[in-house]
């Protein structure tokens, strides 16, 4: 039975992960973060991009998908957690096998402290780059088809816009999740260590100082089992850019709280939305 939580802030959290290719480790170290938690206030807690599987070859995420398919697996653990630990659990993405069954989509999924999903969301930008890493080449959409949808899931009565990693770089997206009603907005990421150093925490704060959100970012850290190094940094970034809280390296887990007072302060004092001279439909994606 899920704990009575108090009349206290919601507790933004970001989980930063060095996640592997065995599940069971994976969900291992994100329970160890979540019995931390303080049963007496209400949490939403972030995981990273890739939480249950991570660092294998390209091909293993689809196998991974296909196998989940025969009975949704994955989603039921990560909703046992949520309900075990009476938090609102924005499941940073999974694979997720589409109709084609040779791809899957790089999926975000929200649970309520119920275990009750509440809304999902496919990762529409694929990092098919080239990085001056091990990786040296990325190609996502190999596996991964692109969603094509925008996704604002509400929490204890606050719009939190989805986002997945390399969508950070595409302001278009968090300026549709802000026309939805967002408030904050989650970044779950596995950000190479080249791209990282470079643009990670600028990014981050342009997303919440132009859009006035709350921005939380949990990141995969560390050199993984395929040799990819990844950046961490996980942070919780306020609607004026302040960096509340940050996790530089290793594994753990950061919070600040959810001021709403302060939010609407900050776009009363300077309605960015309002002045905005470029009032576009909101925009949909083939």
């Amino acid at each position: 039975m899920a704990n009575d939580v108090t009349d206290k802030p919601l507790q933004l959290c970001a989980i930063q992960m060095s996640s592997n290719t065995n599940v069971d480790d994976n969900i291992a170290d994100i329970e160890l973060q979540l019995a931390t938690l303080e049963p007496a206030q209400q949490q939403l807690v972030l995981l990273p991009e890739c939480c249950l599987f991570f660092g294998g070859q390209d091909k293993a995420q689809l196998s991974l998908a296909q196998e989940n398919q025969k009975n949704h697996g994955l989603q039921k653990r990560l909703a046992k957690l949520a309900l075990k630990y009476n938090v609102y659990l924005v499941a940073g993405s999974i694979p997720v096998l589409t109709e084609q069954r040779d791809k899957f989509t790089n999926s975000c999924i929200v649970f309520s402290p119920q275990g009750v999903e509440l809304g999902d969301y496919d990762k529409i930008h694929l990092f098919d780059v080239v990085v001056q890493d091990n990786g040296k080449n990325y190609c996502e959409s190999r596996y991964v088809k692109a969603g094509n949808r925008v996704s604002v899931v509400n929490v204890k009565g606050t719009n939190v816009g989805l986002t997945i990693c390399y969508d950070l770089r595409f302001p278009e997206l968090f300026r549709q999740l802000c026309h939805q009603g967002a408030k904050i907005i989650t970044v779950p990421s596995a950000f190479t260590r080249v791209t990282g150093t470079a643009h990670w925490q600028t990014l981050l704060q342009a997303r919440a100082i132009e859009n006035q959100v709350y921005i939380i970012a949990a990141g995969q850290e560390g050199v993984h089992e395929n040799g990819r190094e990844t950046w961490g940094h996980s942070m919780i970034i306020s609607p004026w850019g302040e960096i509340l809280a940050q996790r530089d390296t290793g594994k753990g887990i950061i919070f600040a709280d959810y001021q709403e007072q302060e939010l609407l302060n900050v776009r009363k004092a300077m309605p960015v939305a309002t002045h905005n001279r470029f009032k576009n439909k909101l925009m949909s994606y083939e």
